[in-house]
């Protein structure tokens, strides 16, 4: 069993992010935030702009976008964040992103995600909530890695953000049905196991790439009233009140959900140490896989932290986006015989 002493910093649950940010300037850092046209991801961009950074909302809807970017801009005395069209369920505007980007970059939060309230898929077939939180934002950030190794050299490292979820406790990765193509579909169990992958792939990014200077860090936002839970069933939404009421979270505002990425962003005590999993602002404790979610609502579980398999993640991922042609022509929809390329 790990016994170091866990990282922790002056930051509480209550800490805002514009607080975290306070005498910090951030004039040439480089910034992406995917998920910055709604609840999380404004504030993050927004917290980051104000103290100086170049910041690039990358949205699925541009228009959204926009209208973010020009919020922002009267907030912070004019400074305008860009805006580039990004669906992490598309491969293709995955691509043409990547491609795009020219230059170092310094800091890339990987804060987008998606909740279905039933089974549905990707063009490729593949499930669409691993597929968006998880897929998506492991080919983003691999295709903007020799970026990320140019900020770093310019700054002294750069970070990734990987906004997990103590929902990852429900989960961790089948990798005999990733797609649920076997078992019953059950949308907050796939949901549960992109937010394991989202923690996984902080492991074995900082492990690859530390080298380079790039490190990772997965964090719990907490419990924020946002857009993410516009699509819950009933079903849903009932084992939400219930943990609510459990005691398992407490709702924080958007400005306090944010802090703890944007710890994992700029606070030195992770400036060069990765692979970590954030709860209100410090690293959480670790708990066996067995562990009760009511009991360990600030707890991570082995299985999200666990470097052989978040080695084999990493190795699947790949394959899945190597072997798997752009041009899948299945059609993302409801439930579907279709099955994912292998």
């Amino acid at each position: 069993m790990d016994t170091r002493r866990l990282i922790c910093t002056p930051f509480t649950s209550s800490t805002t992010a514009d607080e975290v940010l306070r005498d910090i300037d951030l004039t040439g850092v480089r910034a992406i935030v995917t998920g910055a046209s709604s609840g999380l991801g404004i504030e993050t961009a927004r917290a980051l702009t104000a103290a100086g950074a170049e910041v690039t909302l990358a949205v699925r809807n541009a228009t959204a976008g926009d209208a973010v970017a020009e919020t922002i801009a009267r907030s912070t005395g004019g400074i305008r964040p860009r805006v580039v069209r990004l669906d992490l369920a598309d491969r293709a505007t995955v691509t043409r992103f990547v491609d795009a980007w020219s230059g170092p970059l310094h800091l890339l939060i990987n804060n987008a995600g998606v909740v279905t309230g039933g089974l549905e898929r990707t063009r490729e077939g593949w499930e669409l909530q691993f597929a968006t939180n998880h897929l998506g934002h492991f080919a983003l950030a691999t295709g903007l890695h020799h970026a990320l190794a140019r900020g770093a050299v310019a700054r002294d490292g750069a970070r990734i953000v990987s906004v997990s979820s103590t929902a990852h406790m429900r989960s961790g990765i089948d990798f005999d049905d990733l797609h649920f193509e076997r078992r019953s579909y059950d949308p907050q169990i796939a949901y549960a196991q992109s937010k394991t992958a989202n923690s996984l792939f902080a492991v074995e990014a900082t492990r690859r790439w530390a080298a380079d200077g790039i490190v990772a860090n997965a964090v719990n936002p907490g419990g924020i009233a946002t857009g993410l839970q516009r699509n819950f069933t009933p079903e849903q939404k009932a084992s939400l009140d219930a943990a609510e009421a459990a005691g398992v979270f407490t709702y924080k505002t958007v400005e306090q959900g944010a802090a703890t990425s944007i710890v994992a962003a700029v606070a030195p005590e992770f400036a060069h140490s990765g692979g970590h999993y954030l709860d209100d602002a410090q690293e959480a404790y670790t708990v066996p896989d067995d562990a009760d979610l009511a009991q360990h609502p600030h707890g991570v579980k082995e299985w999200a932290l666990d470097p052989a398999t978040a080695q084999r993640l990493w190795t699947v991922s790949t394959d899945l986006l190597r072997v798997c042609p752009l041009d899948a022509t299945a059609s993302r929809t409801r439930a579907t015989d279709r099955t994912p390329c292998e």
